[in-house]
């Protein structure tokens, strides 16, 4: 098992839930956390143990971001004007990574990420290899003409397990993608519910 898919199914199993959507989630076959002591693990969680999952669990979906890059996207939604949650969840869905697993150019968010740092990936004409490269409103994302017979990509294209949503226009044929605004939590489709209200608050407090 590779590092990447290894690390994926421990962020399931460390949530209790299987915060992607996949069949093949470990979380389908046990709901508890991974370990000897993981079915112990059932305790009611307390106000803080609550808002701080569900910072882990956005940080986890998003490819298991470092603390310092998921404060640093805090601190940016802070100081937009409007609800902190609200503008967290835009930021996290303008990154370059995120738009191109939206897109399902790619199976998973962590091949997101690695398909963007290996430069596959042009943003209105120009080379863009940075993953946390935030995508504006109208912007286009293509696949470089070299890279659009990857198996990676072609495998993604075919996953009936997700759907485009709809701020994001793909012509898979093309291998062209427009994002088209910026979503509100109500738009993006998460499997599981994510409570950016409680990543606030745990902010708010920490």
């Amino acid at each position: 098992m590779t590092k990447r898919t290894s690390a994926k199914y421990k962020i399931d199993r460390r949530m209790g839930e299987n915060i992607w959507g996949r069949p093949k989630s470990p979380v389908n076959k046990r709901e508890y956390g991974p370990g000897q002591h993981g079915q112990r693990r059932k305790n009611k969680l307390s106000d803080f143990g609550t808002q701080l999952r569900a910072k882990q669990k956005l940080k986890g979906y998003y490819g298991d971001l470092t603390e310092k890059q998921f404060r640093k996207i805090y601190a940016e939604a802070e100081r937009v004007r409007g609800d902190t949650g609200e503008m967290l969840i835009g930021l996290l869905e303008r990154r370059l990574d995120a738009v191109v697993y939206r897109a399902k150019l790619v199976p998973t968010i962590f091949a997101a990420r690695q398909f963007v740092n290996h430069g596959h990936v042009t943003v209105n004409g120009s080379r863009v290899n940075i993953a946390s490269y935030k995508v504006k409103e109208g912007d286009v994302v293509a696949v470089r003409e070299k890279s659009r017979q990857m198996a990676l990509i072609l495998e993604a294209i075919q996953l009936t397990e997700r759907d485009v949503p709809d701020y994001i226009e793909a012509d898979h044929n093309k291998m062209v993608v427009k994002f088209v605004r910026t979503p509100s939590l109500g738009d993006v489709p998460y499997p599981v519910k994510m409570e950016p209200n409680l990543v606030v608050e745990y902010y708010a407090k920490n």
